[in-house]
This record gives structure tokens, sequence and C-alpha cells, in this order.
């Protein structure tokens, strides 16, 4: 598999929260809006990169008794980079996402992918691997996010397109609504899979 390749499976094939419905703690508890899905998506992107970049590094040196929780502690390491950065220079946006950012440390993608992949390959597959997965991981939420948004409040990235007077569907900034928009997208995926098969 060339890195193309590699790298496109994260968006279309291999999505993780379309296809393998992986990381749906996170993505069911901040996607109210389209910025908090990007910012989350971000934030597990850096840490995914980051994480297999260094366990493809490292991974001789581990012993095998040890391997899960050695990656856990390197996941942990970047995890507490994005919380303090992100408390740092985006209060606002960490206030939002509050203790799903620190959750990332569990979240059955970044260790996954740890353990699937990056413990079995080279830095630069594990790179492009990271990248693919956390930008569509990120790419998953934004949608996700932004058509709740759109939905619940009118508004997409905060930009209100309809008067205040305006009905909307208040259920889908709520956390019901995650579930609901969730799988109108997931069906819509399968869909869009079948009709190219």
């Amino acid at each position: 598999m060339n890195q193309l390749e590699n790298f496109n499976k994260g968006f279309f094939k291999e999505n993780p929260v379309f296809v393998l419905l992986l990381g749906m703690c996170p993505m069911l508890g901040v996607t109210s809006s389209a910025i908090n899905g990007l910012g989350m998506g971000l934030a597990t992107t850096f840490v995914l990169i980051m994480s297999n970049i260094v366990v493809s590094l490292i991974k001789n040196f581990i012993p095998d008794k040890v391997r899960i929780p050695s990656f856990i502690v390197i996941i942990a390491s970047f995890v507490t980079i994005v919380d303090l950065v992100m408390a740092g220079y985006l209060p606002a946006l960490h206030e939002q996402l509050g203790l799903f950012i620190p959750l990332i440390v569990v979240n059955c993608l970044v260790l996954g992918r740890a353990e699937a992949f990056a413990s079995k390959k080279d830095f630069l597959s594990s790179f492009v691997d990271g990248a693919g997965m956390g930008l569509g991981f990120s790419m998953a939420l934004t949608i996700l996010g932004g058509m709740r948004e759109i939905l619940g409040s009118g508004a997409i990235f905060d930009y209100k397109f309809v008067s205040e007077d305006a009905s909307t569907f208040l259920l889908f900034v709520m956390p019901p609504g995650a579930f609901i928009a969730l799988a109108y997208l997931i069906a819509f995926i399968n869909r869009l899979n079948k009709t190219e098969k």
C-alpha cells in the first residue's frame, strides 16, 4: 500500500467515525457545534500523529509485557501538552471541550492505531497513518458538529444565518441530537459506499 492510499483510508475507506465507529464518546459529547468538533478533532490528530511517531521509533525497546502501559504513557504525555496549550491559548474552546480533552488518553482510536499500526511499521508510514486517521476523525467531527449546529441553532461556526425568531430543531444541539444526526450521516455514507460498488 503506498503512502497516499494509507493517508486516504482515514477519510473514506476506514473513517474512524463513519465506518469504524471509534472515538464515539468525544464524538457524541462535544459536537454540538462545528468549532467544537474541529477543535476536538485537531487535538486528537496532534496526539495521534505524535504518539504514532514516538511508538514507531521506540517500538524495539519496549518489552512485550509493558507494551500497552508504555503506549498509554506516551499518549498521555501528548494529551497533557494539548491540554496545557489549549488552556493557555484557547481558553474558551478549552472550557467547551472540558473533560473530553484528558479523555483522549483512553480514546480507542489513538491507542488502537499505536498498537495495530505504529508498533509494526516504520516512522513515515506511522506519520502518514496518524495524519490520515486524525484528519478523517477531524473531518467527521466537524461535519457532525456543523450539521447539529445548522439544524439546532441556524448557525455554522457561530455565524448565524437565520433570524432569531426563526424556528430551529433545538433537539439537535442537545445530547439525543448527536445520535440522530450520526445515524443519518452513517446511513448516508453507507448508501454512498454501496452505490460505488
